[in-house]
């Protein structure tokens, strides 16, 4: 998969169309990318920036020797030590002997351990953040990016034209293949899930890069994305401040014998009426969990629906919250519907899930339906649908 990114910047990583499942857990529908790109131009100096997944290593290696016409790279940088990266890194440096690893100390140390058996004695360059690699007309700046999604992670910025390597930053599920078009989505599923706990750090990140004229940024997973990128900046900075990019409704219900199911779904009917913006629902017993966290990330507020299980809460419900206070999510606006056929507890336990995630409101009334929804209970439910349509900050009575 060789593309020019310019003149002197070719992308030489690999596609992974047939790709199913990401760290072992994510579902990839439409495959995997593993990017790395050859810094070309002038007096042979060449730079290759990171490697590919551990099965392409051959394909990446014979991409490479033929976007540089054969010239062996003097740098191969690596901003960042996940196998999915740094699987070929002693593959590289065993066909390029006169080839020099480039990294943190902290990704030399964790790319030694992955490594056991590979002498990197004289191989190596540490670099930290504000260094520069000077690699034939391109230099290459550092900026340090710790837990972005891993405490070694560097960025690298070519001060010549104008690139961020943004290493897993502004990556995104799917194969180059797959159409760029749906960018959003599928770099939303990406950044809640891998580095959605990590706001903060993205913030720092954030104000780093924010002085920088950027053409393109360059990330380790899916496509180059082209200047204008404040859309895509912009996006970050509301993840990672935990902000709800959309106006409207997540519903997500999860359900045992299908009355929950109901309940959930006649609610969603009442909350379009209401003009609450988009109304989504999610069934989290059939949907991809990670879509679920990048929807719960999306919208401001959040209608949990579940029964009782176990007097406590229904797993599939469960896994969920279990995930979104794993990825931090905060500042959001909850409603709470629970079902039991007797002793009903579910929403005590899914707002003591949620209670000391920061800026977390809870909406009144609690909804209980007993078993099945029945005309009783649809007062209640308009109720509800009323508290989550009013303007956040605006009293509920």
């Amino acid at each position: 998969m060789i593309s020019n990114i310019s003149d002197t910047i070719v992308s030489v990583g690999v596609d992974d169309p047939d790709a199913r499942l990401f760290e072992n857990q994510y579902a990839l529908p439409h495959g995997m990318s593993y990017n790395s790109y050859a810094l070309l131009g002038g007096s042979g100096d060449i730079a290759v920036l990171d490697s590919v997944e551990a099965g392409f290593g051959e394909q990446w290696i014979r991409q490479t020797e033929e976007a540089t016409g054969g010239d062996a790279p003097r740098w191969l940088v690596a901003h960042h030590a996940e196998p999915d990266h740094s699987a070929n890194i002693v593959a590289a440096l065993e066909h390029w002997p006169g080839c020099t690893l480039v990294a943190s100390q902290k990704c030399l140390d964790m790319i030694a351990n992955f490594h056991p058996g590979f002498d990197f004695s004289g191989r190596t360059r540490a670099v930290k953040e504000g260094d520069i690699l000077e690699a034939g007309t391109h230099s290459l700046r550092f900026i340090a990016a710790p837990m972005i999604h891993w405490p070694e992670v560097m960025m690298s910025y070519d001060e010549t034209e104008k690139v961020l390597f943004s290493a897993d930053g502004f990556g995104r599920f799917g194969s180059i293949q797959y159409d760029p078009v749906h960018w959003v989505d599928e770099a939303r599923r990406y950044y809640c899930n891998i580095v959605g706990k990590y706001g903060p750090m993205v913030q720092s990140l954030l104000k780093k890069v924010s002085g920088l004229e950027i053409r393109y940024i360059a990330p380790l997973h899916g496509p180059v994305l082209k200047a204008p990128v404040e859309r895509e900046i912009d996006l970050y900075n509301r993840w990672s401040t935990y902000t709800p990019e959309t106006r409207g409704v997540m519903v997500a219900y999860a359900s045992i014998y299908g009355n929950t199911a109901a309940c959930a779904l006649r609610l969603a009917e009442m909350l379009r009426e209401c003009d609450c913006g988009e109304v989504y629902t999610a069934d989290l017993t059939v949907s991809e969990p990670s879509e679920a966290v990048g929807r719960a990330f999306r919208y401001g507020t959040i209608v949990l629906c579940a029964p009782t299980y176990d007097a406590g809460v229904y797993p599939a419900m469960k896994n969920f919250l279990n995930r979104l206070v794993s990825k931090g999510i905060r500042n959001r606006r909850i409603a709470l519907v629970q079902n039991g056929t007797w002793a009903p507890v579910a929403a005590s336990v899914m707002r003591k899930m949620l209670e000391e995630q920061p800026g977390m409101e809870f909406l009144e009334p609690v909804v209980t339906i007993h078993s099945s929804m029945k005309e009783g209970d649809l007062q209640e439910m308009a109720r509800l649908a009323d508290a989550v349509s009013a303007p956040e900050g605006v009293p509920h009575s």
